[in-house]
């Protein structure tokens, strides 16, 4: 098993996007604190919670996109002007890149248009492609008891029983979905549980269609406990792939969430599994093969779950 490494924000493995992203956010704070200290005073007043001996130089609510998950300090929902860019229907921790990738495809595309036309389609398929692929659906979410769903999108191409699982302390069932680079990549929370760990491990690159190859693989394991009696533990794990290592994972130690919660993605290509324990009362319904969607497809029924 890899190494864990600490958790500092959302999105633990960096990236060249987010190091952007970051290096404009101090940009901004140094601006409003020179020309808009009304506003940053105001801000301030808005602010709740308490983050002790905080590392984080949050001046709005857009200084939380990375952090919330490790700072505690908040601020109200009618306080956050910026909530719209969370109603677009893309992933908003994938805003950078549709903007930068997605962008400068589109820019090139429109300068090929110009000069080259036949060449113009390629970039501008790709543009596409980089903002279809932080899509971000609504899902109809099943409320029967008991109900276990995919946690992420793609293709189960591995079922398997294991003998041992540490996490969960016994036998489990390990469910492999592999995502597609066509694929929703939003992850979503399999049952209403609370968030027991979270092990980060930087790694390999794997490809995520080698079944059985990705244990070395940079990958985030997510310890949930159901809500419902009798309290059962289950396991997400987040395994990125070649292309780009970079897993988002929103959730903190502690907290409730609820069935078909939104609570992190994995950015171009990636593999998710949903470790369950193999006992009494624990059905599994997943099939080799079968095409899920998350939040939506049934994968297992917790048989013995009562409010």
């Amino acid at each position: 098993m890899l190494a864990p490494k600490s958790i500092s924000s959302v999105q633990p493995g960096g990236g060249v996007v987010v190091a952007l992203e970051l290096a404009l956010g101090r940009l901004r704070r140094r601006l409003l604190r020179r020309f808009r200290k009304r506003y940053v005073a105001r801000m301030e007043t808005l602010r709740r919670g308490a983050c002790v001996n905080c590392v984080h130089d949050i001046v709005d609510p857009r200084d939380l996109k990375f952090v919330h998950n490790v700072c505690g300090y908040s601020f109200d929902a009618d306080a956050d002007r910026f909530a719209w860019r969370g109603r677009l229907g893309l992933a908003r921790l994938g805003l950078g890149e549709v903007v930068l990738v997605g962008g400068g495809f589109a820019i090139v595309a429109i300068a090929l248009a110009f000069s080259m036309p036949w060449l113009a389609p390629l970039p501008a398929l790709l543009s596409f492609w980089a903002v279809a692929f932080f899509r971000d659906p609504e899902r109809s979410i099943p409320d029967a008891p008991g109900l276990v769903v995919a946690p992420a999108d793609g293709v189960v191409d591995d079922i398997e029983a294991v003998e041992q699982s540490e996490e969960l302390g016994g036998p489990a069932w390990r469910v492999g979905i592999y995502l597609s680079l066509f694929n929703v990549h939003i992850n979503r929370v399999p049952v209403a549980a609370r968030v027991l760990s979270l092990d980060y491990c930087p790694g390999l690159r794997r490809a995520t269609n080698r079944v059985g190859h990705t244990s070395d693989n940079e990958q985030l394991r997510s310890l949930f406990e159901t809500q419902a009696s009798p309290r059962r533990r289950f396991l997400v794990r987040q395994v990125a792939g070649p292309a780009a290592r970079r897993i988002v994972c929103e959730l903190r130690p502690g907290q409730d969430v609820g069935r078909g919660d939104r609570f992190g993605l994995i950015k171009f290509g990636s593999r998710t599994e949903l470790w369950l324990p193999r006992e009494a009362g624990v059905e599994l319904r997943a099939q080799l093969g079968q095409r899920v969607r998350a939040g939506q497809s049934v994968l297992a029924h917790f048989t013995e779950d009562r409010p």
